[in-house]
C-alpha cells in the first residue's frame, strides 16, 4: 500500500476559508503534523500532500489547500494552485465553523458542483463529539453530509474517520474500486502476449509502469502472460500451445504488432489501455478522427502526464510530432505541457494529444476531457495518435467495439464537412 503510485491514490482536497481549520483536519487525518498550523492568516500557501492508507478506502492522497479567500499579494496565485488541487480530487471535504456558511463556501460548493465531485461539509468545533451529524440548517447545505468534529483533538480521530470514511464510501461507490486495466476483454484461463521494447528509452532494470499495471491486472483476473522482446516476438505464435485472447505493445511498436500477430488475435497498445483505465475511451478515439483535418499551421497542445527529462527521440516532443507533420505533408505548431501544467485557454487549439496518463489520477484526467468539450477541442490518446498516423487504429480499436464505433462515427462526420 506505502508504494502505491499517487496516479493511483484516492485524491481528497481539503478546502476552505482561511483559518477554517483546514491543516488541523488536515494532520488530524493523517495522523501526524504534516501540515504546518498557526492563528496567522495565509499559513498554508502550495497545497500540501500526504500519502496514507484510510481503511477500508486503501491508498489515499491528501491534499491540503490555500484559503479559498486569500486577498493577499500572492492570494491570486494561490488561488490557482488551490483550484488546481480541486481538479485533482476525487473528493472534497469543506472545513468550516458552525453557523458558517458564506460565500467562501459557496464558492467551493459550485466549483465541486461544476466538476461533479462530491463534497463533505466538516464543521470544525472548538469543542464537542467527533462523527456527529449537524443540523445542516445553513445555506446550501441541506443536500451534502456533514460531520462534527474539534480536529484539534487528536483523540476525536478514530471516530471521525469511521464517519468521513463511512460518508465516502456511500459517495464514492466506483472512485474507490481501482477498475480494470485489461482483464475484463477475455475470459479468465486466456493467455495474453505483451510485446516489450527494450531500447534507449526504457527504464534500466525495470518495465514502464503500464506493462506491471498491464501484468499484474492480467494475474488478477486469473489468465496468463508472456512477455517477449520485439525481435523475440515473431517467433512466439510457434511455440504457443493455446491461441492467445490478446496481443498488446508499446505504441511505438505497434506497427511490427500488427505486422507479427495474426489477424484472428485482438491487438492494442499500452496507451490505448490507460487511456481507458484514466479517461473516456470513447472520447479519444473519437477525438482522433480529428487527426485527418489537420492541416498546416495549425497549433496542436501536446500534454504529458510525466516530468521525465526527454530523451533525443522523445514519444511526445519528438516522435508524435514528426508523424503528424508527415501526415498534413506541412508545418505545424505545438505547444508542450508537462506534470499538473495545463492551459487555461483551449480554444486556440485545433487538436489536444494527451498521454496515457500513468502519473496522474482518473480525475484529474476526467476534468482536463471536460474543459475540452467546453472548448470544442477534440482530445486524442498518445497511442491512438501514433496508430492513426501509421495507418493501423482500426486494428488496435478492435477488442473496443464501442470506442471503434465511435471513431468511425466521428470520422464520418467529419468527411462529410470537408
Amino acid at each position: 500500500m506505502e508504494s502505491t503510485p499517487k496516479s493511483l491514490r484516492l485524491h481528497l482536497a481539503v478546502c476552505g476559508r482561511i483559518n477554517a481549520g483546514k491543516s488541523t483536519l488536515f494532520n488530524l487525518i493523517a495522523g501526524q503534523d504534516s501540515a504546518i498550523t498557526s492563528p496567522e492568516r495565509g499559513t498554508t500557501t502550495d497545497a500540501v500532500e500526504k500519502a496514507m492508507e484510510l481503511r477500508p478506502l486503501g491508498a489515499v492522497l491528501l491534499l491540503d489547500t490555500a484559503g479559498i479567500d486569500d486577498d493577499s499579494v500572492l492570494g491570486s496565485q494561490r488561488m490557482d494552485k488551490t483550484r488546481l488541487a480541486i481538479d485533482r480530487a476525487d473528493a472534497i471535504l469543506l472545513v468550516s465553523a458552525p453557523g458558517v456558511y458564506g460565500e467562501p463556501e459557496k464558492l467551493i460548493a459550485r466549483m465541486a458542483g461544476e466538476r461533479k465531485i462530491p463534497l463533505i461539509n466538516v464543521v470544525n468545533t472548538p469543542s464537542g463529539s467527533a462523527g456527529e451529524s449537524s443540523s445542516c440548517a445553513a445555506e446550501n447545505r441541506e443536500d451534502t453530509p456533514a460531520i462534527t468534529v474539534c480536529a484539534a483533538d487528536r483523540s476525536a480521530r478514530d471516530r471521525f474517520l469511521d464517519a468521513l470514511t463511512g460518508e465516502l464510501l456511500k459517495l464514492l461507490p466506483e472512485s474507490r474500486l481501482t477498475p480494470p486495466m485489461l482483464n475484463d476483454l477475455f475470459p479468465e484461463n486466456s493467455l495474453v502476449v505483451l510485446m516489450t521494447p527494450v531500447d534507449s528509452q526504457a527504464p534500466k532494470g525495470r518495465l514502464i509502469l503500464p506493462e506491471v499495471m498491464a501484468i499484474r491486472d492480467i494475474l488478477d483476473g486469473h489468465s496468463q502472460v508472456v512477455v517477449a522482446r520485439e525481435d523475440a516476438f515473431p517467433e512466439i505464435y510457434r511455440k504457443l500451445a493455446v491461441t492467445p485472447a490478446l496481443a498488446v505493445c508499446d505504441s511505438q511498436v505497434v506497427d511490427k504488432l500488427i505486422a507479427a500477430t495474426p489477424p484472428e488475435i485482438p491487438q492494442t497498445t499500452f496507451s490505448i489501455l490507460m487511456s481507458r483505465l484514466k479517461g473516456d475511451i470513447n472520447e479519444f478515439a473519437s477525438g482522433c478522427a480529428a487527426i485527418e483535418t489537420i492541416r498546416e499551421n495549425d497549433e496542436i497542445l501536446i500534454a504529458e502526464g510525466c516530468t521525465h527529462h526527454a530523451a533525443d527521440n522523445d514519444i511526445g516532443k519528438v516522435q508524435i510530432p514528426r508523424l503528424l507533420k508527415k501526415k498534413c505533408g506541412g508545418k505545424l505548431r505545438f505547444t508542450f505541457t508537462a506534470g499538473m501544467d495545463y492551459p487555461a485557454d483551449l480554444a486556440k487549439y485545433k487538436l489536444i494529444i494527451h498521454c496515457g496518463a500513468c502519473m496522474l489520477n482518473r480525475r484529474t484526467i476526467l476534468n482536463r476531457l471536460q474543459l475540452s468539450r467546453r472548448a470544442g477541442v477534440p482530445v486524442c490518446n498518445y497511442g491512438m495518435c501514433i496508430a492513426a498516423c501509421r495507418g493501423v487504429i482500426r486494428q488496435v480499436l478492435s477488442p473496443f467495439p464501442d470506442a471503434l464505433k465511435k471513431y468511425v462515427n466521428t470520422l464520418d462526420k467529419l468527411s462529410n464537412r470537408m
